[in-house]
């Protein structure tokens, strides 16, 4: 990602636009995985941004049984994976299924020729990341682009945050924080109460993602990266035997420059006001915002006077059209998406370095260089 940092914050004037962009042709795209996540937000967002949906294809085919009464404008339910990898009019693999095998289905889709959307996250197992830069590295020899559906990003509150600290409106970024001012989904008894330091590895990996990158887009001599992962998690008063995940988790992480950032999830928080508060913290001033649960909002604050920043559509479902409208804009401009499997691989580096840090008391863990090869955004 470029930092932007040619423009004086002075003659900012524009509202951002954190709008999904597609290309003329935004068709030819098949859903591998078609369950509860693709059908009550994919689905709804290729809907309501004309996105032409060839097919999809569940494991289950109970699953799929009233997609095409409920999203006519869906072409087809494919009887296999395999029937929907050798269709020729899929261009584009929506893949949506766990992060279990994740590289081996990407595999697949680039060996038949597609483009592909990964589901987050990309993954959750270290030899993985090894595994990527030779297959991410056949990808862009046969032409083709593999993104990850990090839809945070297009949060609009988020959006129109990154593309301010792009265009230089707040400095240089020195710190980063946010806050979780809401209950906790479900957990007890669902599968993402098995996966450990579940917080840290996948809960948040969609303010891994974002702080990740205003630390790098807010350093214009390219020292933003993230060098040092400090995590801790803890279980709570109130919080059920049966669950099995610590309901309380933090991380802090450090760039290069000596810029950091802070994530705290304090709980299963109690409120009638809930939010997700944040805070962009720079060398000429600040972004104040919050996300989900109607709680979208962000203020520009130059250290005078403070500003409303306009903000249009919302996480669910504007976000996950998004992703696949980068991914398609990218194929068409012939450029790596700013959503690339090597950006997204950076972040999973940090919430395993994260996970580390937990076991091992909260110390902090140095992050390793990337090692995700050609097709990386930044």
């Amino acid at each position: 990602m470029s930092s932007g940092h040619g423009r004086d914050p002075e003659q900012h004037d524009e509202t951002p636009d954190t709008s999904p962009h597609f290309p003329a042709d935004r068709t030819g795209v098949a859903i591998l995985g078609c369950g509860a996540i693709a059908q009550s937000a994919h689905l709804p967002a290729y809907r309501d941004h004309g996105v032409g949906v060839t097919g999809v294809w569940s494991r289950s085919p109970e699953t799929t049984a009233t997609v095409r009464d409920r999203f006519p404008f869906v072409g087809r339910v494919y009887d296999s994976a395999e029937e929907l990898l050798a269709d020729p009019e899929v261009r584009f693999v929506d893949l949506a299924t766990g992060p279990e095998n994740r590289l081996d289905w990407i595999d697949a889709a680039v060996s038949a020729g597609k483009h592909v959307l990964a589901q987050k996250p990309l993954t959750l197992a270290a030899e993985d990341l090894d595994r990527l830069p030779d297959l991410l590295a056949r990808a862009d020899e046969a032409g083709l682009r593999v993104a990850v559906n990090h839809n945070g990003r297009w949060a609009p509150p988020w959006r129109a945050a990154t593309l301010l600290v792009r265009d230089g409106v707040v400095g240089e970024v020195v710190g980063v924080a946010h806050v979780h001012d809401k209950p906790l989904p479900p957990l007890v008894g669902t599968p993402f109460d098995d996966l450990p330091h579940m917080l840290l590895t996948d809960y948040l990996l969609h303010w891994v993602d974002i702080s990740r990158s205003w630390l790098a887009d807010g350093s214009p001599d390219g020292r933003g990266a993230v060098t040092s992962v400090q995590a801790t998690d803890s279980r709570l008063p109130g919080q059920p035997p049966e669950a099995r995940n610590p309901w309380a988790a933090q991380i802090s992480m450090t760039a290069a420059n000596g810029a950091t950032a802070m994530l705290r999830v304090p709980g299963n928080a109690v409120t009638s006001r809930p939010g997700c508060p944040f805070w962009i913290h720079g060398t000429r001033g600040s972004l104040r915002g919050s996300v989900l649960l109607d709680s979208d909002r962000l203020e520009r604050d130059d250290g005078t006077t403070t500003t409303d920043v306009p903000l249009r559509g919302a996480w669910f479902v504007d976000g996950f059209a998004a992703t696949m409208g980068e991914l398609m804009s990218a194929v068409a401009d012939g450029r790596p998406p700013e959503n690339s499997a090597a950006d997204a691989a950076a972040s999973i580096e940090l919430v395993l370095a994260a996970a580390s840090s937990a076991e091992a008391g909260g110390v902090p863990v140095e992050v390793p260089g990337t090692r995700t090869g050609p097709g990386s955004a930044r």
